[in-house]
């Protein structure tokens, strides 16, 4: 046989391997999207459908109808109930319940403001922050509000922030946005320095006493009721200890995530979890987001503006890894929670290269 001939039928073999290669896992994606034991579709139609700009991905491989029916599937049915100021009682310790609330409520020996803990799930990464005094706690909006936002970094820095997590949505026509324009109503220092359609309709804030409340009611009644500060998002996760129920994955899909949260000793919680970062993080669902909200006995929590705005700042530098915009120190969103230091308590200069990782793995 000429060494022309054998050349040719290793090539034949080579790309006949290849074909039916190539055809088992084209076959095996089919299986994959439309099987329904799979259930591929309850994945990646709501996670497509909850990010700003690329709901288009939901389309490419479902019909309207189908997307459609899978979105009807997945929704939250939240408490009803109010917000009970009275049951939270600040400075009120009581004993740890578990392993996860003593590591994140024992302050560290020079740092009496907050505490971070890195948390290590199965499929995703991020952090939970302890301030052991809600009146730490208060919201940071942009220089040039309406026009500009800023991201959470600078907010941080402008606003002597030590920490700090993004807040409410705005609008992203562009796929990246800058934060100039605010969705809902953003209530400062007991004033509404901002009304915008396309909110939620739910206030997440602190009262002038510092206790987080929960409405939907008009920011002019949120004042009265007294509400400080506050940004319209969503939905409510968890309202006097009880949870939001959660069908599907809640139609919110999965993503990263910010939320705040208070447990029923004043104590505020941040969370941040990383996410759409294959190989290091891909994100969380909301039944994901609450069960470790419980872990750490959070009595109100709200979810917050995700995605790629989910960012967090420690010493005015960009902490977290966010899906995008990491090389720019974050994302610009149009406001953040932060963390300050009236009091002149004891806190140390945290390196931004990450706090050691001591947290409690399930």
């Amino acid at each position: 046989m000429s060494k022309n001939k054998k050349s040719k039928r290793v090539k034949l073999k080579v790309f006949t391997m290849f074909t039916i290669f190539l055809n088992i896992l084209v076959v095996g994606i089919l299986i994959v999207i439309y099987t329904p034991i799979v259930k591929f579709d309850e994945f990646w139609i709501p996670t497509a459908m909850t990010t700003m700009n690329h709901k288009y991905l939901a389309y490419t491989l479902y019909s309207e109808a189908h997307v459609e029916k899978v979105m009807s599937n997945n929704y939250i049915e939240k408490p009803t109930e109010k917000v009970n100021l009275d049951d939270i009682v600040i400075g009120k310790t009581s004993k740890f319940s578990n392993e996860y609330e003593k590591e994140l409520l024992t302050p560290d020996p020079d740092n009496e403001v907050y505490k971070i803990v890195r948390l290590n799930e199965k499929r995703f990464k991020g952090y939970v922050v302890a301030v052991y005094d809600p009146s730490d706690v208060e919201l940071a909006v942009p220089r040039r509000l309406g026009k500009l936002g800023q991201s959470v970094a600078k907010l941080c820095q402008e606003n002597d922030g030590l920490v700090g997590i993004n807040a409410g949505g705005f609008e992203d026509n562009d796929g990246w946005g800058n934060g100039s324009t605010p969705y809902g109503a953003i209530i400062k220092n007991s004033l509404t320095v901002w009304e915008h359609a396309g909110g939620s309709g739910e206030l997440i804030g602190f009262t002038r006493d510092h206790k987080m409340l929960l409405t939907d009611v008009t920011p002019r009644e949120a004042i009265a009721m007294g509400m400080k500060d506050a940004i319209e998002f969503g939905p409510n996760l968890i309202v006097n200890g009880k949870v939001s129920t959660i069908h599907g994955d809640g139609g919110w899909g999965v993503a990263p995530r910010s939320v705040i949260a208070q447990r029923k000793d004043g104590v505020v919680l941040f969370l941040i979890i990383e996410g759409r970062l294959p190989g290091y993080s891909i994100g969380a669902t909301m039944n994901e987001v609450i069960e470790i909200l419980l872990r750490y006995k959070a009595y109100n929590a709200a979810n917050l503006d995700g995605g790629a705005s989910s960012t967090m700042a420690v010493n005015g530098k960009l902490y977290n890894k966010p899906s995008a915009g990491g090389e720019y120190g974050g994302r610009s969103v149009s406001n953040a929670w932060i963390v300050t230091n009236k009091k002149n308590k004891k806190v140390p200069v945290v390196s931004t290269t990450k706090v050691k990782n001591n947290s409690v793995r399930r």
